[in-house]
């Protein structure tokens, strides 16, 4: 539950994600050619985008709720790859 008693979306997994993420950004471009690494941050960067598009319009979300919901579709894997 979030502050209010309202239900909310847990983002612990999505922050591990995106930290994982960010150090494999930091990985690709120290290996290999910087274009890799933007190529990689815009497909995610769509994903986040096309998650949030589908829950504003199909589901009916609306503000900081339907932000978080697209950070977990993007990057809530970060819960499968903790202990």
């Amino acid at each position: 539950m979030t502050e209010g008693g309202r239900p909310g979306t847990d983002v612990g997994g999505g922050h591990i994600g995106v930290s994982v993420t960010i150090i494999a950004l930091i990985v690709i471009t120290s290996l290999s050619d910087p274009r890799w690494a933007l190529i990689t941050a815009g497909c995610f960067g769509a994903w986040f985008l096309v998650a949030l598009a589908v829950i504003i319009f199909v589901r009916g979300g609306n503000g900081r709720e339907a932000v978080r919901r697209a950070y977990v579709a993007t990057f809530g894997w970060g819960d499968y790859i903790t202990p």
